[in-house]
């Protein structure tokens, strides 16, 4: 019976990871994946193991006995699988309100969600106390035998991490992982109530495996969102990925869906936001011509909007867009027209690709930045210097970086950091959105080129609309940097220290707590 109970505190640790890790997915799709996110999570989600401790401890020296072990289990187990399925109408409420930014109806919403948890996580954090106290026939034997629970379960718990966040959850979605690890479970606990007690107190807990199958099939195959306009969604190991489409035109929406990261229409480039203003930045060069930009590379490249304006605007040119998530090129590819000859999709990290590619670039546009999704090694010095030595001699770097608010504290520390690296930076605000572009020339450069390479494209006759309208509302938007100078007026972000959740978690606050919410347009 002893390897038995070592076996069900294998399987018992790797449910706990994996439902702590589809907690943050089932919780992600709706509030975003931001640290203030996870911290709630793992915050409760040890609280609860706390609990399951303390009184597991309790109830195992009172009633020692694997009848009583596997009795539990199987609640935890059942429990565990009927989470997301209770949790499913509260979720698609929030998903509503967070479009609207309800504060109210969210804040009630998360809390609702995480205390369904409670008693699941509860009842699995007092298998291990059980497990320690059955296994123990030597006081001598006390620390071995409870090492080997422990490490047993550590070994659990390494396997459902992986199991839920590369394997299950992009291949059958967060709800049928919840049922998975909730049937092998229950399984492990049907067994073990079978060897401990004899198969006449199994009829009961077969009643949970009916039920469970039950509202699986009566759920079906419901959406996770019932967002107006939605004709596709799905999920991967980065992302919960929802493609809408309204009066012809299609979004990318990731998460919660507040910003939209790509969009597309079969008649038109003309979007406004960020997308087309990455143009912009070869023409803070004096006398610069669409021919002259002959290669260039996004990173963040989303479903592609940015590389087909990119295509009509520069002939002949070769783009390189680097995507982290092999889903959303998927999407984009189906559902954006993203099948450009000369784009080349590299699915990387878009630093780590970067580093490694042999390419010099006239132009890299970074596009991974929404707060609050800032991935911080993207933001500092010593990333910004690989950048520089991947650029042509009259090479630009442009990034677009959200804002809240009346909070520009995230621009001033990019361009403080970026200009420790680059001669001239520039910033530009994009009317009507949360959005600035950072511009940044490897030699020096100053904005009266801009009005200078407008009116002789306007003058050649075959520049792309596009491109003069992007250059037109740069030049109409730009702002000036801090007046005590760059490398004073705040912190250089670099791998040693880039303060970026600080920032980032004071901005969602506000974001909030203000009502601003980004409209589809």
């Amino acid at each position: 019976m002893r390897k038995y109970i070592y076996f069900t505190v294998f399987v018992s640790g790797m449910t706990t990871l994996a439902a702590e890790f589809s907690a943050s997915r089932l919780l992600g799709n709706v509030f975003g994946t931001s640290n203030l996110v996870w911290a709630a999570i793992i915050g409760l989600i040890l609280i609860y193991l706390t609990l399951g401790y303390f009184i597991g401890g309790r109830w195992a020296d009172r009633s020692p006995y694997p009848k009583t072990m596997y009795s539990i289990l199987a609640w935890g187990a059942f429990t565990l699988g009927i989470v997301p399925y209770i949790a499913r109408p509260v979720l698609q409420a929030a998903a509503a309100a967070f479009d609207g930014l309800q504060v109210g109806i969210l804040l009630g919403s998360f809390v609702a969600v995480l205390v369904l948890f409670s008693v699941p996580v509860t009842l699995l954090g007092m298998i291990s106390p059980f497990a320690i106290r059955l296994s123990l026939q030597d006081a001598n034997r006390a620390g071995n035998v409870s090492g080997n629970i422990y490490a047993i379960s550590t070994l659990g718990s390494f396997l459902g991490t992986y199991l839920a966040v590369l394997a299950l959850i992009p291949t059958i979605g967060t709800t049928r992982t919840f049922l998975v690890f909730s049937v092998s479970l229950l399984c492990v606990a049907l067994a073990g109530l079978g060897m401990s007690a004899g198969r006449k107190i199994l009829l009961p807990y077969l009643l949970m495996a009916a039920i469970l199958a039950g509202v699986a099939f009566l759920a079906g195959r419901n959406g996770i969102k019932k967002t107006s306009g939605q004709i596709f969604e799905t999920e991967s190991a980065y992302n919960y990925i929802q493609v809408l489409e309204v009066d012809g035109y299609r979004y990318l929406r990731l998460n919660e869906g507040q910003g939209i990261h790509s969009i597309y229409h079969p008649e038109t480039l003309d979007y406004g936001g960020p997308w087309q203003q990455f143009l912009v930045g070869p023409f803070f060069y004096q006398d610069r011509q669409t021919a002259d930009v002959r290669r260039i590379a996004i990173l963040g490249l989303a479903a592609g909007t940015t590389a087909r304006q990119a295509a009509a605007v520069f002939p002949d040119v070769i783009i390189d867009g680097f995507e982290i998530d092999p889903k959303i090129e998927k999407v984009g590819r189906q559902y954006f027209d993203m099948n450009l000859p000369n784009l080349n999709v590299i699915v990387q990290d878009g630093r780590w690709g970067l580093a490694h590619s042999r390419q010099k670039y006239d132009l890299v546009g970074v596009d991974a930045y929404r707060p609050p999704y800032i991935p911080w090694h993207m933001t500092t010095q010593e990333f910004f210097q690989i950048v520089a030595d991947h650029l042509t001699e009259q090479g630009v770097l442009v990034i677009n970086v959200g804002s809240a608010h009346g909070d520009r504290r995230l621009i001033d520390g990019l361009a403080t950091t970026i200009g420790t690296v680059f001669p001239s930076v520039y910033v530009v605000d994009i009317p009507g959105t949360f959005n600035s572009m950072i511009y940044a020339t490897r030699l020096p450069t100053d904005a009266a080129n801009l009005d200078e390479n407008l009116l002789a494209l306007s003058r050649h006759g075959d520049a792309s609309p596009l491109l003069l309208a992007s250059i037109s509302l740069a030049r109409a938007n730009l702002q000036p940097l801090p007046s005590l100078g760059l490398r004073q007026y705040t912190r250089v972000f670099s791998d040693d220290l880039a303060p970026i959740e600080w920032i980032t978690n004071d901005m969602i606050l506000n974001f909030v707590l203000h009502g601003e919410v980004e409209t589809l347009h």
